[in-house]
Order: structure tokens, then sequence, then C-alpha cells
């Protein structure tokens, strides 16, 4: 893909951004250099690497979902300013 001013300009308006005349020279040197670096990595050899979703070794360390402590609302409540049918009651925000 060729990085152009046309592209650059295209980019500007897609990201809702407006860019320097400097900047937009910046940019399209820095595109240019990440595509080059991109073709560079893709002249690597990978057919014997095997696809990696992690470079170590990671398993699920997820818990069991057990429910503790499951009949305290009384206790909670306690500590709310104002509470009505076993609930918080809070300041009407919306009319």
């Amino acid at each position: 893909m060729e990085i152009t001013m046309d592209l650059i300009s295209y980019l500007e308006k897609l990201g809702r951004i407006r860019l320097t005349e400097d900047e937009k020279e910046k940019t399209l040197i820095d595109l240019r250099s990440i595509l080059g670096y991109i073709d560079k990595l893709n002249e690597l050899d990978t057919d014997s690497v095997e696809p990696l979703s992690h470079a170590f070794p990671i398993t699920n360390v997820f818990r069991e979902d057990v429910v503790t402590n499951s009949d305290r609302r009384d206790a909670i409540l306690s500590n709310a300013p104002a509470q009505k049918d076993g609930s918080f009651k809070v300041p009407k925000t919306v009319e």
C-alpha cells in the first residue's frame, strides 16, 4: 500500500482531526516507516513456528462462583441514610 498525502488527508477527515502541513509530513514519514517494518516482518519464514495466543502458557484461573453471605440485607441497609421497601432510597434525579 502506498502512503500518499491524499491518504493522509483522507485519514484526517476520517479521524475528524486537523493536521498542520508539518504534522502531515511527519505522519506520512511515520506511516511509511511502520508499513516498511511490517513488510520486513512479512519476509520472515514462519512456517515452522506454532501460532500462539500468549508468549507464556496461561490457563484459566477463574474460581467457582459460590454465593456467600446471601442474607445480609438488614445489616447493609442499616448503614443507609434512607431506605424504602428493603432498598436504598436516593433523591430523585429525573423529572
